[in-house]
């Protein structure tokens, strides 16, 4: 109840045009994450993460057959075998590995097109350097399947220092109104590092 109070308070200054997802919940039973999942589906939530380990493949099927809002996770997995047994089991709703724990550009891209093959899009969590950011921005870019790149205040945005660690290439910035820009006209990942 306290958990849907505050969701409820968050649409309402949101309101209902603007995509709005949770945070991983933590460790639940299954029964408590289905009442949390009953109680969050009036609001529309664009998706529900982490209630419990990834690998807990049966208690993450119970949970997504039993609400409404999709599920995710995957940002702790290792290679993509841990995926697809959440895509071919269908699991989740959406898959999301982070490229920089998951197996890198390779890895990320191949769990993508898997995960498109079976009709389950893809969010990629992100935290980390700018380096992997743009990593992350191109994986992204080349993934049809692909809903969002997460980008966390919790290291990068509250840190005025963080996007000068690299310069761009094309001197756009790394990002503008919650938008990356995608770099086209410089090999590799299309910045540099700032040695000062």
């Amino acid at each position: 109840d306290e958990l849907a109070k505050y969701v409820s308070m968050i649409r309402d200054i949101i309101g209902w045009d603007i995509p709005l997802g949770s945070d991983g919940f933590g460790d639940y039973d299954v029964n408590t994450a289905i009442r949390v999942g009953l109680a969050l589906d009036p609001f529309r939530l664009a998706w529900l993460e982490d209630f419990f380990p990834m690998d807990y493949i049966d208690q993450w099927k119970a949970v997504t057959d039993a609400v409404n809002t999709p599920t995710l996770t995957g940002e702790d997995i290792y290679l993509k075998e841990q995926f697809f047994k959440l895509i071919d089991s269908h699991a989740v709703d959406i898959v999301q590995p982070d490229l920089a724990t998951s197996g890198g550009l390779l890895e990320t891209k191949i769990i993508g097109d898997y995960a498109e093959s079976k009709g389950v899009p893809m969010i990629m969590h992100f935290a980390g350097t700018p380096v992997s950011f743009m990593a992350n921005v191109h994986c992204a870019a080349a993934t049809n399947n692909m809903l969002a790149l997460e980008m966390p205040n919790n290291g990068s945005l509250d840190n005025p220092w963080w996007e000068d660690l690299v310069k761009t290439t094309d001197g756009r910035k790394l990002f503008e109104s919650g938008f990356a820009n995608v770099p086209l006209d410089a090999p590799g990942l299309g910045i540099e590092l700032n040695d000062d």
